[in-house]
């Protein structure tokens, strides 16, 4: 297989060009995105360029300590955006969110890099913090959307509720449908992806690769386990982040402490 074709500045700076499509139409149907498009653009590439910086330097040095605190970092960040996004106050849910993610995320790396891959050493960073990035990325939408999807439903069905309450139903059984509704279609988009993939999408990390020069049979089996993994972290982080949820924000006498925003 053939080396990896480097992307000189110039070019893809020049390629940047095409963002001119979405900001004409933002403008052409008044969608009024345009400000946070190129809010969102100019952070991403500043990000991006100071992380790929980083992760030279972190690739080279190797430490365990620099590993453990930039996979603290990533999960941390990840949960404040997840909670941010879902509109809900982040003294309440911070906690349950983090949980969440660490629990889904760490034995699946740790499974991944001492009996699947093997790197030397096993927290080679060069396999350690892409491996996690990918997946807390694949299940931060998850964890989003079931948030939103449990809290919409406590509002939205409040009689429900409110009656199982009344029968002398626990919280935490009263809130049983929810949760349910709520695991349902936070996995659903997942299971679509998978069900698709190979024939429809090919995905981000076997493209990668195949660009890298990899062989497509190493690419697959690459593909294959981060496609598992990413689907039994988002059941774990998302079931332990709504149960969670539930014994943190609802009372013991059923009131629901805490609510989506409005905004």
């Amino acid at each position: 297989m053939s080396a990896v074709v480097d992307i000189d500045w110039v070019v893809l700076g020049l390629f940047f060009a095409t963002l001119l499509i979405p900001f004409a139409l933002s403008r052409y149907y008044q969608l009024q995105i345009g400000k946070e498009l190129f809010v969102s653009v100019s952070r991403m590439t500043a990000q991006l360029a100071l992380v790929g910086i980083y992760l030279e330097y972190l690739f080279k040095i190797n430490s365990l300590t620099l590993n453990l605190l930039w996979l603290i970092a990533m999960i941390l960040i990840g949960a404040s955006a997840v909670v941010g996004k879902a509109r809900l106050p982040k003294n309440k849910l911070m906690l349950p969110v983090t949980l969440g993610l660490v629990v889904g995320l760490l034995p699946l790396l740790l499974v991944i890099c001492l009996a699947i891959i093997q790197p030397t050493p096993f927290y080679n960073a060069q396999y350690l913090i892409p491996l996690a990035g990918m997946l807390l990325g694949n299940c931060l939408s998850g964890n989003i959307v079931a948030l939103q999807n449990m809290f919409t439903c406590l509002e939205q069905r409040k009689a429900e509720y409110e009656g199982a309450l009344s029968l002398g139903a626990s919280p935490r059984y009263a809130t049983l449908p929810f949760v349910r509704e709520a695991l349902q279609k936070s996995l659903a988009p997942s299971l679509a992806s998978m069900s698709t993939t190979g024939l429809v999408t090919l995905p981000g990390m076997m493209t990668g690769q195949i660009l890298g020069g990899a062989s497509p049979i190493i690419a697959i089996k690459y593909q294959l386990m981060i496609m598992v993994a990413i689907f039994v972290m988002l059941s774990i982080s998302i079931a332990i982040t709504l149960s969670l949820t539930v014994r943190n924000c609802i009372h013991q006498n059923g009131r629901v402490m805490i609510a989506l925003s409005k905004k």
